[in-house]
């Protein structure tokens, strides 16, 4: 159940900010900035690094991998 709660963990905020960006709205200024698509790809990697350094320290990655591979 750890597995499943990690995982979706990780995908959960990634979900949340690609459905927003996929709705299509024509008034969100960002999707007129230049750098709009890349801020967005920008803020997904770094909420997965900052979830997945967080299990690392928690040692909970580990855990399960091991875990799993027994």
């Amino acid at each position: 159940m750890k597995v499943l709660t990690i995982i979706a963990t990780i995908f959960i905020p990634i979900t949340f900010v690609a459905g927003i960006y996929g709705m299509n709205f024509k008034f969100m200024p960002e999707l007129e900035w230049r750098w709009g698509y890349v801020m967005v790809w920008t803020i997904i990697v770094v909420v997965v690094g900052i979830m997945i350094g967080f299990f690392k320290k928690k040692n909970l990655l580990s855990k399960i991998i091991k875990n799993r591979l027994k």
